[in-house]
């Protein structure tokens, strides 16, 4: 239905435009014949006029022309000088009429100068370039000696509007793109658009309205949000992403004047400041959107200050546990075996809307091309979807160890599983339960990894992550931590926003220098570390999945951390027993091995990772001589990594290999 009548009105709109350019036609052919003393013929005009009134009553909305010239403030005479240039463009006998109107067969294009002798009502005014036509590059002036003299164009944009058809300005795009409505919106969103749509209701949407700024989570859901009140309003939405505003005024002041001609054209502009700090924001975003007179709505993670203009703030969040989960039953109704995997997977993963749409589908896919399907095929679908984007700050890392690999005391390992048991029953105790409603913070689950370096404590991490089918990110402390201020802050912000949506495993390793003991304040270098610091605490606290920080050094952490930490697994020197064990793990299956001898090799003072170390090296050097990996190959890489440490091999450790 609503094809049906869009097809009306534009149909309608064409046949007023037509009229109302035939009115133009005759008062053209009038001027002529005063030019040539002819008698004039009032009849075409009066009729065309009538024609027109009743088209436009007839109309479910105002024809085009008319809705543009209210707009913009036009008076009758700059009406009527844009419809000749529109003339021009859609009526191949308009360019005769007008070289004939100005008495030379080669100025087929219109001039201020016949406007201002031909047309009613003409006044001087309008050919400044604060007036309407020139200010809204409604009509451009082309080249000629003069200002009267100079052919006059209508913008190309003007032209498809004035016709019935809604096409971006050239000059916008690849800049802004165009949101589509979703289909349908959860209870809580709708409480939202409901909210936008009263707030919007009570101005013209085509003159300055109040900003609307929607903060949340990255995937709370705030485009689809938006999207759909303007649907409902019966405008478009385009999106720009706030870095992508120019700084430079000029460029900014071209840029408002091209956004605000598109607002009157019916749309409504999306800014996208997710990603940007504050002074981001202050040095282009602010001035624009403040001087913007259109319509807009502001994106942002916390609430961004407006001036000079009325902006009212609302909360976002994501659809609720209960709508999460009407959304996954909808999106996966072919597929209701899967009906028993949803409480799994929202249990860890907290995806918005199209998300939930997207893992679906990826599911949906897979299991038409293979029926036999992996039972976690929904789990790894939303381990990919919510899979975070982190830039150089962060690399993921393939989890392959396992718990055969890891050798530590009992107690350890017990800490351990009682770290995946927390993982896995969070979502029964913090919301069945009830703890997350008693307490909303210190809901984060952090651990601290101590021991000296080769100890295992990436490879806990690791095991974590296999157990937990969890992705594991090991953070780049060289690219988080800046010696500018307020730098590591952002970084970090960057970091647990990004992991959020599916609670990843955020790897600190070595975090000595990031979360060490907070300083005395002696200048100002060391009041922000410690705001840095603070914050790093709050957003541990928040984050839903699992922090881990390693050190080689427990002393050196703040105290303030030590309270926050939920666990704290001591990795110990390993002994003679546990570096035995770790020989008779070290070697792969499919690796040859001839005359080892575990208790000798557990003589070796060193650590797990460098009894790696010297077994990878030692299957290198038989590889080399095709033969299996013996004493003689274990003891020329342990010379290797000894020197390599600095350290003398001694009698003690190797005296009774050979």
């Amino acid at each position: 239905m609503k094809v049906v009548a869009s097809d009306c009105w534009r149909d309608a709109n064409q046949r007023y435009l037509a009229t109302a350019i035939d009115t133009l036609r005759d008062t053209l052919k009038r001027y002529i014949a005063r030019s040539r003393r002819e008698p004039e013929a009032q009849q075409l005009k009066h009729a065309n006029q009538l024609a027109l009134q009743e088209l436009a009553s007839s109309m479910l909305k105002p024809p085009a022309l008319e809705t543009l010239a209210k707009a913009f403030g036009l008076s009758s005479f700059e009406r009527d000088l844009l419809l000749l240039c529109a003339g021009v463009e859609l009526d191949s006998s308009f360019a005769r009429l007008i070289a004939e109107a100005q008495g030379d067969p080669h100025l087929t294009h219109p001039t201020f100068s016949l406007a201002l002798a031909a047309l009613s009502g003409a006044h001087w005014s309008a050919l400044t370039t604060a007036a309407p036509l020139r200010h809204w590059k409604l009509v451009e002036v082309g080249a000629g000696n003069t200002l009267t003299q100079s052919p006059l164009s209508i913008d190309e944009r003007v032209l498809h509007y004035l016709v019935g058809l809604s096409h971006l300005d050239g000059r916008l795009q690849g800049l802004v793109r165009l949101l589509f409505p979703p289909t349908e919106l959860p209870a809580s969103h709708q409480i939202i658009v409901r909210r936008i749509a009263d707030i919007w209701s009570h101005v013209d949407l085509m003159c300055s309205s109040p900003i609307i700024q929607l903060h949340g989570e990255g995937n709370a859901g705030m485009p689809e949000i938006a999207a759909f009140a303007c649907s409902g309003l019966g405008v478009q939405l385009h999106a720009i992403q706030g870095s992508d505003i120019p700084n430079a005024v000029s460029e900014r002041e071209f840029l408002s004047r091209l956004w605000e001609r598109e607002a009157v054209f019916g749309s409504v502009l999306f800014v996208d400041c997710q990603d940007m700090d504050g002074t981001e924001y202050a040095r282009s975003v602010q001035p624009f959107i403040e001087n913007l007179r259109a319509p807009l709505i502001l994106m942002s993670r916390e609430p961004l200050p407006v001036k000079q203009r009325l902006a009212i703030r609302l909360s976002v969040k994501k659809p609720t546990l209960g709508e999460q989960r009407a959304i996954w039953c909808r999106s996966l109704s072919r597929s209701a075996h899967l009906y028993g995997e949803i409480d799994k997977v929202l249990a860890q993963f907290s995806l918005g809307m199209q998300g939930i749409y997207s893992a679906s589908a990826d599911v949906l896919a897979q299991l038409s091309e293979n029926a036999e399907a992996s039972p976690d095929l929904l789990w790894e679908a939303c381990r990919a979807q919510s899979r975070p984007q982190l830039g150089g700050l962060a690399q993921r890392i393939e989890p392959v160890a396992t718990w055969r690999d890891l050798v530590l005391p009992e107690t350890q390992i017990e800490i351990l599983h009682n770290i995946a048991v927390n993982i896995r029953q969070r979502n029964r105790v913090y919301e069945d339960w009830g703890f997350a409603a008693k307490n909303s913070r210190g809901l984060g689950i952090s651990v601290l990894f101590a021991g000296p370096s080769g100890t295992g404590k990436t490879m806990a991490a690791e095991v974590l992550a296999n157990e937990l089918h969890l992705d594991l990110y090991r953070i780049d402390l060289s690219q988080v931590v800046s010696k500018y201020i307020g730098e590591t802050e952002k970084n970090l912000r960057r970091t647990f926003d990004a992991a959020e949506g599916g609670g990843a495993i955020l790897l600190f390793d070595e975090a000595d220098a990031l979360f060490g003991k907070r300083s005395e304040v002696k200048d100002s270098h060391d009041r922000y570390a410690n705001i840095e610091i603070s914050y790093l605490l709050q957003r541990m606290e928040g984050y839903r999945g699992l922090s881990i920080l390693t050190t080689n050094m427990k002393e050196a952490i703040d105290a303030a951390f030590m309270r926050r930490i939920r666990f704290i697994v001591q990795f110990p020197f390993p002994d003679n027993v546990q570096r035995a064990e770790i020989w008779r793990r070290i070697f792969p299956p499919n690796t040859p091995t001839q005359g080892l001898d575990v208790k000798k090799l557990a003589h070796l003072d060193v650590t797990g990772g460098n009894i790696h170390n010297i077994a990878l090296n030692a299957a290198f050097l038989a590889a080399n001589e095709r033969e299996p990996v013996e004493m003689k190959h274990l003891l020329r890489a342990a010379r290797a990594e000894y020197a390599k440490l600095e350290r003398p091999l001694t009698e003690a450790e190797i005296g009774d290999w050979v």
